[in-house]
Parts: structure tokens; sequence; C-alpha cells
């Protein structure tokens, strides 16, 4: 049997491969399936796909909490009005 001889450089690398295309394939997933106000759906997608690793970060910390925010208060308006 042969063992992989995987060092702690060769764990790193492959987190770092691995974090540079998951993130922005969730964040991409993420904003595609929600709303958003205007035309900020577009300017996530752009931004997570011209700056892929910031871009998702900025997207998980700055502009999910501002869509939930939004669907909170549309969801209270639909609520109120029926």
């Amino acid at each position: 049997m042969i063992f992989l001889a995987i060092g702690i450089w060769q764990i790193i690398l492959i987190f770092t491969i691995l974090s540079l295309l998951l993130l922005p394939i969730l964040a991409l997933i993420s904003i595609v399936s929600k709303t958003f106000p205007n035309n900020d759906k577009l300017i996530w997608v752009l931004v997570v796909l011209f700056l892929p690793l910031l871009g998702s970060v900025l997207y998980f910390l700055i502009g999910r909490p501002r869509q939930k925010a939004f669907e909170i208060r549309n969801s209270k308006q639909n609520y109120i009005k029926y």
C-alpha cells in the first residue's frame, strides 16, 4: 500500500485552492437564489465575478445581512397588507 506524503504546506495549499473555488460558487448561488432591492443582485454578481475571494467575503459580511433585512421588511409589509 502506498501512503501519500502530505505535509502541512500541501494541506494549506489544498485548503487555499478549495476556498478560492468554493467560496465564490457558494456566494453566487446565494445571490442568484435571493431577492434584492433595485440592481443590488447584478452589482453583487459582478463584484463576486471580478473579485472572487474578496467579493465573496464582502457579500457574506455585508450583502447577505442587508438582503435578509430587505426580505424581513418585505414580509412584514406583505403581512400587514393582507
